[in-house]
This record gives C-alpha cells, structure tokens and sequence, in this order.
C-alpha cells in the first residue's frame, strides 16, 4: 500500500499504532497453531480488551492507566523492558490487578507533549509465559498526537554484528541552548559544552525508542522537526550515558522524519515483532572512558617488583626516586595498553635490596577542578618474606625426603628452579609466520646469544645451523621472539643451555630442547585479496576472522594491490576491513563530544549475501575486494539490499542443514523473515527512493 503525500502523516501513524496494537491479537493468532489432540494447548499471547483512558486520548489528564486483558497477565524483567517515551524522571510504578495492569503516573507531565509507554516484552500470560511483544500506550497531554516514524538499525561499529535493545534517542534542534541552571555530569568536568555535543549528558530525549533483537527499529510520535539522533547501549540500565561501559553511535548530521524516504513496514512472524526497512544507520563505538588521574595503588608484591596504579592512562611522571636505588637498575614494564598499571623491576641482587624501600614520585594530577597539577608523593615498600603453613609444610617434608635419601647413600631430589618461562610458539608445529615465542615471568637482564642452538634437520640425521634473531617484544619486555627464515614443512631443534638466560632476580634457566615443524602449506588454503582503489588516500587494515568470529591474522597498512593470507585452515572464513584513515595500524573509537565517528569497518559480502569464505586444504581463493564498493555510503537501498542478501544466505544454509536432516523439507514462506506479513509503504511526507542509481556488489 502507498500513501500519498497529504495522508501519510496521520494514516500512517494510525496504521502503526492499529500494527503494534494488534501485534498479539491477529498476528501471534496467525503464527501459533493448536496442538491435535489432548487438549488444547495455550500458545496465544494475552490479547488487549480495553484501555482506560482509551488509546490515543488528548488533552490527557490523567494518573491512573488501565490495560484489560482477554487471561490473567504477569510482569517480567519490567526495569529493563519497561521505557517511556520522553523519559520520566520517576518511572510510573506497574502494577497487576485482576486480569489488567494498573499503571500509575508519578512523574509531573509536559504541556503539549505526546507520550508513550512501551511494554516490550515485558508482559506475558501467567500460564504458559506466551509474551505480548511492543505493546504501546499513546496519549498527548495537547490537542495532538505527533505522528511521524523513523525506520533505521543500530550496529557495533567494529565487529558490524547488529546491537539489539539499544534506546534510540532523538533530541529536538532548538534544544541546543539549554538553561543556564542545567547540572553538568560529574564525569566529564568543566570539558563539558553547552551544546549539542552535550546533549546525551545534560539533555533529556523528546522522543525514545529502541531497537529490535535484530537491531533494527521504528521510532514513533515524532514531529515535522530536525533532530540530533543518538544510540545508546545501556549496560547498566539506568537509562544515562556514561563514557567507558555504555557503547554510543550518532548521526553527523540532523535528521528530519519528513525529509526521508518512504519504507515498507510489516509484522515478523517469527520473531514476534515490527521490523521495517531501515532509512538510517546508527555505528555504535565504546568511548575512552574519562577518568581523573591520581595514583591509585603502590605496593610491592615481590621482592624486585614494584606496582604502580594509576587511575587514567598514560600518567605524566616528571620525577621517580627509588633511595639506595639507582635509576639505571629500575626496568618500567608496561602492563596494560594505556600505561595506567606499571611494574618497576629491581635489577639488584637480593642480598643488596632493604626489606623497606623509600622514594618519592612526582606525577601531574587532576585536582578538584579538572586541572593537572604536580603532585609529590612519598613512597614506603615494604617486603619481607614470609613462609605459610602449606610452604612450610612442603619444606619440611621435603627436608625429611632428603635426609632419608642420603642416609641411603643417594643424591637429594632438585628442587625446581625458580627460572619460569615458556615457550608459547614452538610446540609440535609452528607457523612461521609467528616465530617462536617465548614469555618470561621477569624480565630478562642477561642474554648469551651464542649459546643458542636452532638446527634444521636434513637428511640422514644430518643438523644445519640456521641463522637467527633473538628480539625482544616492543610492549612486553618479558616476551621474546625467536626469528628465522623457516622452510615449509622442515624440522627444527631449539637448544637453550642452562644458565644462557638470567632475570631480573637473579635465577638463570635450565637447559631446554624444543623440536617442532613448520607448517607445510599444502595442509593449509590461501586467500589472496586484490584490493582496488578506495575513495580515501587513507590505509586500510584487512583481517582474517575464523568461523567463530575471531581474528587470526591481520595485514596492516594495506593500499592497492595484491595481499595473502597464508596458512589459513580448512573451513570458513570472513574478511574484516577497516578504513585506517589516520595510518597508525589499529582501529580507532570514536569521540562523542569532538564528533569524531568511529572509523569505518565492513565485513565483505559476495554478490549473493555470503559473508562466508569456503576455505580448503591446498587451494588458493583469489577474490577482489572493491574499496568503493566496499565503503560506499550506507544509502537505504543499500541497507535494504544488504539485509535481503543477507536472509537470502541464512535460508540458504537452513535448507542445506534441514536437508542433512530429512532428504527433503520444503522452505516455507512464512520462514522468510523479510516477506512482510504485511506490505506497506511508511512515508513521511515524501515519495518513494530511487533506486536506480545503486549497483550490487
């Protein structure tokens, strides 16, 4: 059905509202059958009855909300399904009262504003748990119900899986200039502007609405208006942003629901729910969490290491004294990415290290106001050992063992050697393309090249010495690598003598003799990607994903041209690729107050919507990866396209897996989430998009 222009706003919003309404009344009656014999089985959803004031009223004036239903009704996961539309400061309180719910409004409403409550899933029947899905309550405290619908989906910005049950919020334009009396979040401080960049802060949304399981969503009861649109994963459920656990996506630009495209809407069947075509697309990022910067924590576990905390990352230290202690003995070690968490290893012999150590640090720190200022710390470390019980225990019958071993006139058992290390890459294969790793508990003070041994071996038990580098890793110095130009398929020996390595403790290794064989290819398949030119002179980074979704290997700082993944295994595959438009290897987040987008990420898709990649022993896939095509603007046709290739795979791969099951079993229409139960054009004030100027990929 198509709407023309001077019906679309108020038939359109009656359409919606009779769908959502009627969702558990005809829809779930034509999803759900009853079971042959036995007795009927209850698979239907409560069905609405009456509603006092009734749907849709104007010039609401009321506290109290009714909802009858056809059966006897409960509440589930209410705080978190449960949403109004504007946010109420004081949630309205549900409540179960015969076969209905009462609804209570505590919070003060806004002139001229029209609200909705939506239910979610939250409502069931009290036998069987069948659940009303999106049940909606519409009023206006003025003399009209805002009538507009936005239609879009909300995905993670990096892994590109769609965000289920993130609050869409929209945010009138006029609401840039807040009052003067406005509170600040405590989380940012005085960073914090005064303007639409602030809004999910200091704002309060005019219209909410959330997204599906599926992440797509229809917001509702929006006016003729510009807005700021945001996304909001609400981790914690208390429905405000905050920076480091909730995850963010906004639109550069305003959005106006009169100015989009038409869309076609319809009832899922099966998944119970309102799905449409999307008209935009909303990336959602995990933001760098604000954190003032003080040092947290020091302490000294062991006796040559010392843990520094800080509370933000990359803490600025002007000075760092250790007494009796020179600067040239303190090994820093880095344990997190951001610097924030720091050991200080003592290269001192232990007899020479006090059980307490003092010094100071100077660090710049956030005062109270935000502001770095030089801070002077005294630090007291103490350490002494101390031996448990089960240590002692341990000792003791150790020491009995011995005595009853020399008394019979044999050598006392070793006791194991406190040098710790393993080697993670170097086992029974090894892809050389990872060298051999080897990570240490402490680091490394003391290294004798020339002792090392790696022998490939030949024919005949014949040994070759092969040449090596030993290198140390750039971010974590207790982890080493081993390099060589390693041969397909050949055997390799590693020889460590003991007392080659020493740490920062003082221990020194015992011998080691590692065996392992390099991968062969012909066990492994080969993807080769020939990436054409992108629209950006930006890098791109192109990373191969297993079945399970993980990263395996990756190729940083791609342009034009040919690039392989080698060795990858017998299965399926995805290529990952990220527009590095800064250069610098990794992805970036985005920045919500500087409107800084998070940089773009696509997963490839063949023409026919697979995302898989076949990968088989001994075979080369040669594919070309399209940068334009790849990273073209997300226009709806597009969304639109992508979405039908997409379901057109997964019922491709259902039927393969049904027929593994039964030689043959028919695809029903009703299995087919995008045949829309029912077809009809959403318009707000606008015709039809053109699609003709959109090409597959």
């Amino acid at each position: 059905m198509h709407f023309n222009r001077e019906s679309i706003p108020s038939y359109a919003s009656t359409l919606l509202a009779l769908l959502f309404f009627s969702s558990g009344l005809f829809f779930v009656r034509c999803a759900n059958t009853m079971a042959p014999g036995g007795g009927p089985v209850d698979s239907l959803a409560p069905v609405v009855v009456a509603m006092t004031p009734s749907y849709g009223t104007k010039v609401f004036a009321s506290k109290r909300i009714t909802i009858e239903f056809n059966e006897y009704v409960k509440l589930k996961d209410q705080q978190k399904e449960f949403f109004t539309s504007p946010l109420m400061k004081r949630k309205p309180n549900l409540l179960i009262k015969g076969k209905g719910i009462q609804i209570d409004i505590k919070d003060t409403l806004l002139e001229n504003t029209t609200y909705a409550l939506n239910f979610g899933s939250s409502i069931s029947d009290n036998n069987e748990g069948n659940p009303l899905n999106n049940l909606r309550y519409v009023f206006s405290t003025g003399d009209e119900i805002d009538s507009l619908v936005i239609s879009g989906m909300t995905v993670d910005g990096y892994s590109k899986d769609s965000i289920g049950k993130a609050f869409i919020y929209f945010f009138p334009v006029e609401l840039d200039t807040l009052s003067s009396d406005t509170i600040l979040s405590d989380t940012l401080g005085d960073s914090l502007v005064n303007n639409h960049d602030s809004l999910m802060f200091i704002g309060s949304p005019s219209v909410v609405g959330r997204s599906e399981r599926n992440g797509l969503f229809l917001v509702q009861n929006l006016k003729p208006i510009n807005y700021w649109a945001y996304a909001l994963f609400d981790k914690n459920g208390n429905q405000k942003y905050e920076p480091g656990v909730d995850k963010i996506g906004f639109l550069d630009s305003v959005v106006n629901p009169r100015n989009l495209p038409s869309f076609n809407v319809w009832y899922d069947t099966i998944r119970n729910y309102m799905v449409a075509d999307p008209q935009l697309q909303i990336r959602l990022f995990l933001e760098q969490q604000n954190r003032r910067q003080n040092l947290t924590s020091f302490k000294r576990p062991e006796q040559h290491r010392i843990e520094l905390m800080f509370g933000a990352a990359n803490p600025i230290i002007e000075e760092l004294v250790l007494d009796s202690i020179a600067s040239s003995d303190i090994i820093i070690d880095y344990v997190t990415k951001g610097h924030d968490t720091m050991n200080l290893w003592l290269n001192v012999a232990p007899e020479l290290l006090p059980d307490t150590i003092k010094g100071h640090i100077k660090y710049m720190k956030h005062d109270s106001l935000g502001v770095l200022q030089l801070e002077h710390k005294d630090l007291n470390l103490f350490w002494k050992y101390v031996e448990s019980k089960d240590a002692k225990k341990a000792r003791e019958k150790r020491e009995k063992d011995d005595a009853k071993l020399i008394e019979e006139g044999k050598e006392p058992v070793k006791e194991p050697n406190p040098f710790k290390y393993s080697v993670v890459e170097g086992g029974a294969t090894l892809n050389p393309l990872k060298h051999i790793v080897i990570k240490f508990d402490s680091p490394l003070v003391s290294v004798d090249t020339s002792s090392i041994r790696v022998l490939r071996l030949g024919d005949n038990d014949k040994r070759y010495i092969v040449d090596y580098k030993l290198e140390r890793d750039s971010a974590k110095i207790s982890t080493w690598r081993i390099k060589a130009k390693w041969l397909d398929g050949n055997k390799y020996d590693l020889l460590i003598p003991s007392g080659t390595l020493r740490n920062v403790k003082g221990y020194e290794n015992d011998s080691l003799k590692s065996q392992f064989t390099i991968y062969n290819p012909s066990d492994f398949a080969t993807l080769v990607l020939d990436l054409k030119e992108g629209v950006s002179k930006s890098s791109y980074i192109l990373q191969l994903l297993n079945s399970s979704g993980k990263m395996v290997q990756e190729i940083k700082y791609a342009n034009a041209g040919q690039h392989t993944f080698k060795y990858v295994a017998d299965g399926t595959a995805k290529v990952r690729v990220i527009e590095d438009l800064n250069g610098n290897g990794v992805w970036d987040r985005g920045d919500l107050l500087n409107r800084i987008q998070p940089e773009k990420v696509e997963v490839w898709m063949a023409e026919n919507g697979d995302e898989e990649i076949v990968t088989k022993v001994n075979w080369t896939n040669e594919m070309t990866l399209d940068l334009r095509e790849i990273f073209a603007p997300k226009s709806m046709s597009r969304m639109k396209l992508e979405l039908r290739l997409k379901e057109e795979s997964r019922l491709r791969k259902k039927a393969l897996a049904d027929s593994k099951v039964q030689v043959r079993k028919p695809v029903k229409e009703e299995d087919n989430d995008y045949k829309p139960a029912f077809d009809g054009a959403i318009g707000n004030d606008r015709g039809d998009e053109n699609d003709s100027n959109f090409g597959r990929r």
